[in-house]
């Protein structure tokens, strides 16, 4: 099965980026994945290779009738709520290769405001 050309691109920015940046127990990373009708966030503990939180937008807390965006927002609040319940304060945030555009920005901007520092 080949890969068209955007998602070749896409993998490339984000084997870039992942390259860069980390996640600890502390300051774990915030990554992104969207698909064409769905939202993903995980807080990731690179050091241990382990996902510490996981939210999309068919969680049972987050079902309810909006666009894109507004279903991105309510991840990035939920996944900040999550945050603060465990005591993580501050992430590293990766956009996975991803535009900081539409509903990415729309996530990052609900995780802010849910009291994430990044």
């Amino acid at each position: 099965m080949a890969i068209n050309q955007k998602q070749l691109k896409r993998k490339r920015r984000q084997k870039r980026t992942r390259a860069k940046i980390t996640g600890t127990g502390e300051k774990p990373r915030l990554s992104v994945f969207r698909s064409g009708h769905h939202i993903y966030a995980q807080l990731i503990d690179d050091v241990k290779n382990k996902a510490l939180i996981s939210v999309s937008d068919s969680a049972a807390e987050i079902r309810q009738k909006g666009n894109k965006v507004s279903l991105a927002r309510a991840v990035g609040k939920l996944i900040g709520e999550k945050a603060q319940e465990k005591k993580i304060k501050k992430i590293v945030f990766d956009r996975a290769g991803y535009k900081y555009h539409g509903r990415v920005k729309a996530l990052a901007d609900g995780a802010r405001e849910a009291g994430l520092e990044f």
